[in-house]
């Protein structure tokens, strides 16, 4: 059975649901982004899942009433706290979860990953010549220092095609929240690269991506920058083939801390390199 409520505008439809107190999961029909905007934040106090139906995504849907294990499936106070026991979500209800407290170098032997702030390990030997069976957790490297020149944000531009005012309009920038010409952030990212890299040939096969970039503060002209490389987590992988080689690989992913500091000690750029480590 179906039961039809006319309305006379989208106000009064949200009123009409909003009446019903909600349901484990409800559709809004419309090919309208604008309603669905609109619709959906008002909706959603109501309900434990939203679809969202018109057609583009007709063709590939379930129906709203099939619940699915990785979403919420239930109103406020309705099917058992409004969860579906699948995927990671159900595995929570059998874990024994607590905080720990403590100092970085005790939370990091504790997870089993570096934590900024936690004691590091430098040795003579750069990190990028260890294979993935001889890093530890920790080991560090603490490069040498570079003093940003007008030279390299001209070159930069010219290399990478961008000519944001910040970095060269001197009115503008002047005029800016910072008030002076700053480095492209990317500079700062290459140049830090160019600080911790080790360049021969050895362990380290591949950039494999970054994670969780942040730009903290401007570098300027003048400024002295150097990076801290710190082996932050490890994570097996099985042997593979790579291109043009005949045989697999040994290897492991990486995941390095990055921490780049100003000639004051300050963070200017933080974020992940992830590379891949060939075995012994």
């Amino acid at each position: 059975m179906s039961t039809l409520l006319p309305y006379d505008d989208l106000e009064e439809a949200l009123h009409l649901a909003a009446l019903g107190r909600g349901s484990l999961v409800g559709t809004l029909v419309t090919r309208d982004p604008k309603i669905a905007a609109r619709a959906v934040p008002a909706l959603a106090a109501q309900h434990g899942r939203l679809l969202v139906l018109e057609r583009e995504a007709a063709p590939e849907s379930t129906g709203h009433g099939s619940p699915l294990p990785l979403l919420k499936h239930g109103g406020p106070g309705r099917a058992g706290g409004g969860e579906e026991l699948g995927g990671v979500r159900a595995i929570k209800h059998y874990l024994q979860r607590a905080a720990v407290q403590g100092s970085p170098t005790m939370l990091a032997a504790v997870i089993g990953e570096y934590v900024r702030g936690a004691a590091v390990r430098e040795s003579d030997v750069h990190p990028f010549r260890k294979y993935f069976d001889e890093l530890t957790i920790g080991d560090s490297l603490l490069t040498h220092r570079r003093t940003v020149t007008e030279a390299d944000i001209v070159a930069f531009g010219g290399v990478s095609g961008d000519y944001f005012y910040m970095h060269f309009d001197e009115v503008a920038a002047r005029q800016s929240q910072f008030g002076q010409r700053i480095a492209h952030g990317y500079f700062v990212l290459s140049a830090a690269a160019g600080l911790f890299v080790s360049p021969a040939p050895g362990p380290v096969l591949a950039n494999y991506g970054l994670e969780a970039l942040r730009f903290v503060k401007p570098v300027a002209i003048g400024d002295t920058i150097r990076a801290r490389l710190t082996c932050k987590r490890k994570v097996d992988r099985a042997p593979r083939a790579t291109a043009g080689a005949a045989h697999c690989v040994a290897q492991g992913v990486v995941a390095w801390d990055v921490a780049v500091t100003n000639q004051n000690d300050e963070l200017v750029a933080s974020y992940d390199i992830l590379t891949l480590v060939a075995k012994r």
